[in-house]
């Protein structure tokens, strides 16, 4: 049984060799197979933008259409993310997750045959729907495995997806469009059909691979498993003793709210210009060939950024300051995109911004979850994801009016850049949480 100091966080604390024995296992053992599983949905959530290259001319899609269509997709996150996170908490992630990736891998492939503009709202609708509770039931079940010193640090790594589906897929999804008249198919039909599999297949690999919570893990040893779940539960304790939220009372919450537009506007600039972003880098004179490759270099700085400043984080605790530097960042950067005339500056300047907005999720995030635990968690992550999302929705559906309005998409990038100025300042204004602190020696005595 671990002493009393082989718990103790206090902000010199020396990790003991059983700490990292067990974090190093459950590192390895949840982290590799949830990246593969957010990669599959955040290729499935935005490939419709590769689609789009050859999609709207083929189906007669304007900018306005495709923006709505493909943050339509929200509305349907949004509807069913609470109620999603919920059952997740009450029926294990191993199972939900499970039934989350099979049903979006299935709409999404059939995406593949959308006809008008109706039937592609329709689909992109579902899609989010069966998506619902996904990233959320994740970020949940991360804290039931990872203790505060660790949190940030696994979320960032379970979130290099999105920065590796950006990479990997838009290679992947530009050599797919490559396939255009196979079997008398289009490009963009091989892309949905061909992208759906993964995400089907892993369904059946997260429901017989995946633990549910740290008393389930019997691959480790009795020694780890009792120091994981002390130190849980000392954490735990401490968010308690300074208050302690039932699920009513933290969705009253004003701060929850204040998180809500916090992510509202990471979402509105992130996905309002991540969708467009082949097209805006075809602006450049890159063709379809090219176009993913070219399209993935913001992203390998974008993951650079994202482990960077987690590991910056964690060792730190300046989340605050770490969340407001890389909105304003991401602000900065894609405001100056509507300056410039040089594509080479252009380029430079939506590298230095993707550098900020991949490190802001990561870092968000262990702010809320350090007021909450049990099903004031669930409902609560859920609530900030869900209507926080909505932003995904917003963002693409300006940027495709503003395009269509001035045949441009300069004032575009403006307008959607205020979303993460906006968060900036809604960080700072947040300030500092006391949760965010190391647990003390006398309450992490107590779990002893």
């Amino acid at each position: 049984m671990p002493s009393s100091a082989s718990i103790d966080l206090s902000a010199h604390e020396v990790i003991t060799e059983l700490e990292r024995q067990a974090m190093k296992k459950v590192m390895w053992r949840l982290i590799p197979i949830l990246i593969v599983c957010y990669f599959a949905a955040f290729v499935d959530r935005t490939n419709v933008s590769f689609a789009s290259l050859t999609m709207n001319k083929t189906l007669g899609f304007s900018s306005a259409v495709y923006g709505l269509g493909a943050g339509i997709f929200f509305w349907g996150y949004c509807l069913f993310e609470i109620p999603s996170n919920l059952i997740l908490a009450r029926v294990g992630a191993r199972l939900w997750i499970a039934r989350i990736l099979i049903t979006w891998g299935i709409i999404s492939g059939l995406t593949a045959f959308v006809w008008s503009s109706t039937s592609f709202y329709s689909m992109r609708f579902l899609l989010g729907i069966a998506e619902s509770g996904f990233y959320p039931g994740i970020i949940l079940y991360l804290t039931w495995w990872f203790p505060k010193r660790y949190r940030a640090r696994a979320i960032g790594l379970f979130m290099t997806a999105i920065a590796g589906s950006a990479i990997l897929g838009s290679i992947i999804s530009g050599s797919l469009l490559q396939l255009d008249g196979l079997f008398g198919l289009h490009g963009y039909q091989w892309l949905f059909l061909i992208e759906s599999l993964p995400a089907i297949t892993l369904g059946f690999v997260v429901y017989f691979a995946l633990t549910n919570t740290p008393a389930d893990a019997h691959w480790l040893s009795a020694d780890e498993q009792t120091w994981l779940i002390r130190r849980l539960e000392a954490e735990r304790r401490q968010q308690d003793s300074i208050r302690r939220f039932e699920l009513g009372e933290a969705l009253r919450n004003p701060r929850m709210w204040l998180f809500t537009l916090i992510y509202f506007g990471q979402t509105f600039t992130g996905y309002g210009l991540g969708l467009f972003m082949p097209q805006i880098i075809t602006r450049l004179g890159v063709g379809l060939k090219l176009i993913g490759w070219v399209t993935a270099i913001p992203s390998v700085f974008g993951l650079t950024a994202m482990l960077l400043s987690a590991r910056y984080a964690d060792r730190s605790g300046n989340r605050v300051l770490t969340v407001c530097t890389a909105c304003l960042i991401s602000f900065s950067g894609f405001a100056l995109c509507a300056i410039t005339g040089d594509p080479l500056v252009l380029m430079l300047l939506i590298i230095f911004a993707s550098m900020g907005q991949s490190s802001i999720g990561n870092n968000f995030w262990p702010l809320p979850t350090a007021m909450l635990s049990g099903s004031a968690a669930a409902g609560a992550i859920g609530l900030i994801n869900s209507l926080g999302n909505l932003g995904g929705f917003f963002g693409p559906y300006v940027m495709g009016l503003i395009r269509n309005a001035t045949g441009s998409f300069s004032v575009g990038m403006v307008v959607l850049a205020c979303g993460t100025l906006m968060s900036a300042i809604l960080v700072f204004l947040l300030g500092h949480d006391r949760r965010l602190e190391h647990v003390p020696a006398e309450l992490a005595s107590h779990a002893d």
